[in-house]
């Protein structure tokens, strides 16, 4: 993400229902115990296979007989999404603690939950302060505004007025330099397309006024307002040949040739400046910010979803300004005009040797971060003006010899605010931004991680958020101007209903991989002096790709199974995430993506080992490229686990490319037209190793979870993959195949970002009540009696 022995005639007849079978290792694995749920062959709907449909890889012919559910919207589709949807409904239905789960969650999500304060505006100007709250079961997060974070707030935007479902969320805003303008994306259904709006803010009352402006075409598009205060650039992509916007989210097409535009506020997109592309690289993107102070625009260009990044610049004072409107006149680097210049930018850095950010910038002296032969991270010091050679930069901050520096962030004087991953847990300091020189290290609750944190170059102070698995989360207050006195704690949040976690107890472990060479971090939360006899319903989750770490943060739905059920719940930190920086996530990519799995599936030997669980008690969980691991997982190992639960994951390793923004995911996974990456993909690929297993024949209780509007992880690899385990598994005669194997499909959700807060309960609901059916987990908890509210103190 296999060596089989004493294969049956069973097994081997069934074979040639297998996808992709020629050329691979022909071991098969052993195969799954039976779980609490049972759905007969013979329940399966049928589902049509053109077995002619076929792809020749380099002299290798891979069947494809499900291609036709690529079509997402056709009739034949829908149609099978509603029959997989019928039968997990009535599998579902026999979890009988799924409800008693969702009332517990929904009481227990029902406490407000309220980010850190921010201020906007130009220092030296009016100045407002923001935050977002949640009073517990609203849809959507309200962004309000204040005066001072003391003082009585309004409602800047509240999204829960978009739609009656909750359904369309606001996923981005951006203010202008003086507080006076916000730009806010909205997008409908999860999809990743989004539009633009504007809104005028009165800095003395926070009132708003929308205004006209609506930009299209939107999508992984920043916004960078101008430091006139008077328009923003932001990203398009070509518009898909769709009339109706909102159907854009079951759209399948590509999206290449990302263009960086400029909106003048009151204007009409149509008189947009279209001022960057890079047509002969159509899938790279580009990204657009200023310094602060305003003097310089900052261009970066990124491929795929390596994390490198070209660092480019214009100086504002570059920018022609019109003297009719005062406003920046991008006219004649408009890209649609014949006679276009071109943008006057300076190229700081110019290729992908590593990745590049700025944290502060003083005039032409900036402070960077970067991996340049530091895996883990450092600081340095240019001068944009005196050459870009890395020999000219001055090292601040070297990289630490095992934690990863994971953030840092300039504020008011010589202050420094680093936040190191120290083993998987967040360690936070105060150093010298001058110097780099540490002054003191905060204090830290436990193993945990920041959730938020709010400071800007021209305050000394900065508020930042606290949580862990069993801590939904504390906020505090730190003056750097005064760093010897310690973080003011401003509140902290009680769950309600007399629920807590006083009972639970969280650990970390240090698995020896099956290569020998590392020791991968599990973080393990369990009820203290937990009996070790393999009993335990346990709950195994990682993601494991992009370089991303796995923190170890609150849940609600997982404490809701941990208490219910006195479930145990683990975290790893597999290879190819980036607990311990960029080693860490090259050993688990590319041709090294096995390591992934197979670190995934030491962890687990490590629960069995330890007595935690044994593999009818286990339940696996990842999402997107953590669905990947999970289906690599099922059809590697199946004998691990008595259930798995993919979340919108990646199946089809041969043809993910071809889809929306799939193509930018290869720098992490392999080119599948390049012979020796298709040769590696081929051998891990879901899709192209679903196989009877040795031993009981059959896989673990299977859930897969996918949404209509997943135009990032398009909802056919879920398609595709359960028709497959469905017709391999449970598709011929005698087919011992009990576990069930099915498929949920939400409507009017996406992959996962803006649901509304109803849709997460209920889908979790779902989750953990299959989960626990398939492990027989017995519900244990009683309810607590009286309630605890929700307590703010400090």
């Amino acid at each position: 993400m296999m060596a089989w022995a004493g294969v049956s005639l069973l097994a081997i007849c069934c074979l040639s229902f297998c996808p992709g079978i020629a050329g691979q290792n022909s071991s098969l694995p052993q195969g799954a115990v039976q779980s609490g749920l049972v759905v007969l062959p013979s329940q399966y709907p049928p589902v049509y296979r053109e077995d002619n449909e076929t792809a020749d890889f380099f002299g290798t012919i891979v069947s494809d007989p499900y291609r036709w559910l690529e079509n997402t919207d056709s009739n034949e589709t829908t149609a099978f999404v509603a029959a997989q949807n019928e039968l997990t409904n009535s599998v579902l239905e026999e979890c009988d603690t799924r409800s008693k789960f969702k009332d517990m969650m929904t009481e227990m999500y029902d406490f407000p939950k309220i980010s850190c304060p921010y201020q906007r505006g130009q220092p030296g100007g009016v100045l407002r302060w923001y935050y977002s709250s949640n009073t517990g079961l609203q849809s959507q997060s309200v962004i309000y505004t204040q005066k001072t974070p003391d003082s009585n707030a309004t409602v800047l935007l509240d999204p829960n007025s978009f739609s009656a479902d909750g359904t369309v969320a606001l996923n981005d805003f951006a203010f202008s330099w003086d507080g006076s303008l916000v730009a806010y994306n909205i997008a409908s259904g999860g999809s990743d397309w989004e539009t633009i709006h504007v809104l005028q803010i009165n800095n003395d009352t926070g009132a708003v006024t929308a205004l006209n402006d609506t930009l299209n075409n939107v999508k992984f598009s920043g916004t960078a307002w101008s430091p006139d205060n008077k328009g923003f650039f932001y990203n398009q992509y070509p518009a898909p040949n769709i009339t109706n916007f909102d159907a854009r989210g079951t759209n399948t097409g590509a999206n290449n040739d990302q263009q960086l535009w400029y909106h003048v506020v009151g204007t009409s997109q149509d008189e947009d400046i279209f001022v960057l592309a890079i047509p002969e690289e159509p899938t790279y993107s580009i990204g657009a910010s200023f310094t602060e102070p305003k003097d310089y625009l900052i261009i970066t260009v990124s491929t795929g979803t390596e994390p490198t990044n070209k660092l480019w610049y214009i100086k504002v004072s570059d920018l022609p300004v019109s003297a009719k409107t005062g406003t920046l006149d991008l006219s004649t680097y408009d890209r649609r005009k014949a006679d276009a210049k071109p943008l006057p930018m300076v190229k700081v850095i110019d290729d992908f040797t590593a990745s590049y950010g700025i944290v502060a910038s003083d005039g032409p002296i900036w402070t960077l971060t970067t991996d340049l032969d530091a895996p883990r991270n450092k600081l340095v010091r240019v001068n944009v003006t005196e050459g870009i050679s890395p020999d000219t930069w001055e090292v601040i901050l070297p990289e630490h010899e095992k934690d990863l520096m994971s953030g840092s962030s300039a504020l008011k004087g010589d202050a420094l605010i680093v936040t190191y991953m120290r083993d998987v847990a967040t360690v936070l300091q105060l150093r010298s931004l001058a110097t780099g020189k540490l002054i003191r290290e905060l204090p830290m609750p436990g193993y945990g991680s920041i959730k938020d944190m709010c400071g800007r170059r021209s305050l000394s102070e900065f508020y930042y958020s606290y949580q862990s698995m069993t801590d939904p989360g504390s906020t505090f207050l730190y003056d750097t101007a005064t760093p010897e006195v310690d973080p003011k704690h401003i509140s902290s949040v009680q769950i309600p209903g007399g629920y807590n976690a006083d009972g639970l107890e969280t650990t970390q472990v240090f698995v020896p991989s099956k290569d020998g060479k590392v020791k991968i971090p599990m973080f393990i939360v369990a009820k203290k002096n937990v009996t070790l006899d393999g009993t335990n319903p346990t709950f195994l989750y990682a993601y494991g790709g992009y370089g991303i770490v796995t923190e170890p943060t609150f849940s609600v739905s997982r404490l809701t199974y941990l208490l219910a059920y006195e479930g145990v719940y683990a975290i790893a930190g597999i290879r190819g995430g980036g607990e311990y920086g960029n080693d860490w996530w090259v050993d688990g990519h590319l041709l090294k993506k096995q390591n992934s799995f197979d670190d995934f599936a030491a962890c687990a030997e490590y629960l069995h080992a330890a007595g935690y669980s044994s593999p009818g008690k286990l339940t696996i969980q990842g999402g997107s490229n953590g669905g990947l691991l999970m289906g690599a997982e099922l059809t590697q190992r199946p004998d691990l686990f008595g259930a798995v639960i993919s979340q919108v994951g990646v199946y089809d390793m041969l043809r993910y490319q071809l889809f929306t923004i799939g193509h930018a995911w290869m720098t992490e996974y392999g080119d599948p037209t390049n012979k020796t990456d298709f040769e590696y993909m081929y051998k891990y690929s879901p899709l192209h190793n679903v196989r009877v297993p040795a031993g009981s024949h059959q896989y673990p209780a299977t859930l897969l979870t996918t949404a209509d509007h997943d135009d990032r992880v398009v909802p056919l690899h879920s398609y595709k993959f359960i028709a497959t385990l469905q017709h391999t598994l449970a598709g011929y005669p005698g087919s011992p195949q009990r576990n069930p194997l099915i498929l949920r499909v939400d409507s009017k959700a996406g992959h996962g970002g803006g649901k509304p807060t109803g849709k997460v309960i209920e889908e979790y609901s779902d989750l953990y009540g299959f989960a626990a059916k398939a492990m027989s987990a017995k519900w244990v908890l009683q309810k607590p009696t009286g309630t605890k509210p929700v307590e703010a103190a400090g």
